[in-house]
């Protein structure tokens, strides 16, 4: 009984002749006879239990219990055959089933993949090649703070020792020694209940290198070569241990906006802006203990009244956009319930706004921070404000005195409200809304706001993919079947083409109703005996229960049906009128 239990348990392992014939036809061989089937089921079995106990060799060996699929490629090796080629899934691959005609199969689904989202895809980056570079791992027992090797301190450390400043870029916290004032008179120390903990003074001292490190970097980034411009601000978003120099970082910007912005020199400004975006992108610098000497130089470039020497000439408004978009993303990383960080830079906006004062390229720079905040700050401090802006905007286009800046400024504020606002107002005002409601509500650049809403929804629907079904048809001596898509590209409802002289087609599809009132009707299929090639597509064309003549009658027709029985019938409808 023991016996034939063990049998009965025992799992026989073996290719069958089907299994063969499947596989040879996925491989494009076909006819393959069932005896041929046979011997290489049987071959093929053998062969594969004697690759499975290598590979429980090799499992054996390694001290495991679980075979993996790269003790399979080992036993593979030590037979002197090729290893498998590809990439390792951590995850089982779903397997699907399918029968039909008497068989059975298991297939793994390949998923559909749309061409034109293929082609319009952004290509990844060339990887790089294989190649080894040297670096110095320690001098003097010291380890370089180089990106190969990790950063002294870490943005956790350095928040920690925004907190405490007793602790510097250890690993373990050091608590300096208290300091004792001798000579002091009794009479100024406090009691104990009345004694305040006051933060020590923290000094960043700088080596010789850090010091030529920092004065090679800024003299780069405010220089003349566009190059070591480059490398230098690419140094500064990439390199750790920058953390000890970051305090003159801030300083040597907030300083250097200062000072260009009395002088209006654009150019300095726009390459402190670009050591700004360069600290904010490293991933190693905690910069939150410095944005209160960041922030004021971004907001200056904002919204300061004048940025260059000639208003009228120099791109100043790239920079009012750039240094938006910098203060989006401070607001974005840094805003919190403490600092209030958006709340503060969206009161300046608000009243940069409303203040009758202000320069209008001031009030530029001040839509395009609200505008880069996103659309709540939007519908909530910019739509209120734009009658009093469109009130300003009108004075200086159409008033008795032009002024040349005011004017050109005004024409950038119209571009930049095209740009922003058209996204917010189609989720506020509804469609049936005319041109006199928005003047109402928005007054001189009401007009223009709707024309941008109305040219927004339309390039949403343009650009909203439609599938139409296709109808392709080769000519050949005697009819054919007419080719369908796949079902799943023919929609439902009735779809109207665009077809020239004024006549509708429309395409309805009949699948199997037994209530459906149109009638499955024959294509008559106009064909040419001068035409030679068999991929010219014929032009179908089907005229039913209409006052037009009915077309010539042709030799040749073909009933249009789709798979699973599904039957398409073109009609043409009468003219208007």
């Amino acid at each position: 009984m023991s016996h034939s239990s063990e049998k009965e348990g025992k799992v026989v392992g073996n290719l069958s002749g089907e299994s063969m014939k499947t596989i040879a036809e996925s491989v494009a061989i076909n006819g393959v006879g069932d005896q041929a089937a046979g011997f290489l089921a049987e071959d093929c079995t053998y062969r594969l239990k004697q690759l499975v106990q290598e590979s429980i060799k090799f499992l054996q060996h390694g001290k495991r219990r679980k075979l993996t699929t790269n003790d399979f490629d080992m036993a593979l090796r030590s037979n002197n055959i090729e290893p498998l080629y590809g990439f390792h899934t951590p995850d089982l691959i779903p397997f699907r089933f399918a029968s039909g005609g008497g068989r059975e199969l298991y297939f793994n689904e390949e998923k559909e993949l749309d061409l034109q989202e293929v082609i319009n895809t952004q290509l990844p980056k060339i990887p790089l090649d294989v190649s080894l570079k040297a670096h110095w791992l320690c001098i003097d027992g010291e380890q370089p703070a180089i990106p190969e090797n990790p950063p002294p301190a870490t943005k956790d450390q350095q928040k920690l020792q925004s907190l405490d400043t007793s602790i510097k870029s250890q690993i373990d916290k050091v608590n300096k020694p208290k300091t004792s004032s001798e000579g002091k008179s009794t009479r100024l120390k406090l009691k104990g209940a009345d004694m305040v903990k006051l933060k020590d003074i923290s000094t960043h001292e700088l080596s010789v290198e850090q010091q030529l490190y920092y004065k090679e970097i800024t003299e780069a980034c405010v220089g003349s070569d566009e190059t070591r411009r480059s490398e230098a601000l690419q140094s500064l978003a990439t390199d750790p241990g920058l953390h000890q120099m970051l305090p003159r970082y801030s300083s040597f910007i907030s300083e250097g906006v200062k000072i260009n912005v009395v002088q209006h020199n654009l150019a300095l400004l726009i390459y402190l802006m670009r050591m700004v975006k360069s600290l904010m992108d490293n991933q190693t610098l905690f910069l939150e203990k410095y944005l209160h000497e960041m922030i004021p130089g971004v907001c200056t470039c904002i919204v300061s009244k004048q940025l260059c020497l000639r208003p009228d000439v120099d791109n100043h408004w790239a920079l009012r956009d750039f240094a938006a978009r910098l203060m989006a993303q401070i607001s974005k990383n840094y805003s919190t319930n403490t600092n209030n960080i958006q709340a503060r830079t969206t009161k300046m906006y608000t009243q940069a706004l409303q203040d009758e004062r202000s320069a209008l390229a001031t009030q530029y720079g001040a839509v395009a921070g609200m505008g880069e905040l996103g659309a709540e700050v939007i519908k909530t401090f910019l739509l209120p404000n734009l009658k009093l802006l469109g009130e300003r905007l009108k004075t200086a286009i159409e008033g008795p005195i032009i002024n040349n800046v005011d004017k050109i400024a005004s024409d950038h504020i119209k571009k930049l409200l095209t740009k922003y606002l058209p996204s917010v107002l189609k989720t506020v005002h509804s469609v049936s809304e005319t041109v006199e409601d928005y003047t109402k509500e928005y007054g001189y650049l009401g007009p223009g706001l709707h024309t941008s809403v109305i040219k927004e929804r339309t390039t949403i629907v343009t650009q909203t993919p439609v599938s139409k079904p296709s109808l392709n048809i080769q000519q050949s001596g005697t009819p054919t079947t007419p080719r369908f898509p796949s079902a799943s590209v023919v929609p439902r409802t009735p779809t109207t083409p665009n077809i020239p002289h004024q006549q509708k087609y429309v395409i309805m599809s009949s699948q199997g109703r037994s209530s459906t009132g149109t009638q499955p009707t024959s294509l008559s299929l106009p064909t040419s005996s001068s035409s030679t090639s068999s991929s010219t597509p014929t032009i179908v064309k089907l005229v039913s229960n209409s006052n037009q003549p009915p077309p010539a009658p042709s030799s040749s027709a073909a009933t249009v049906q789709g798979p699973s029985g599904q039957k398409y019938v073109v009609m043409s409808l009468p003219k208007d009128g």
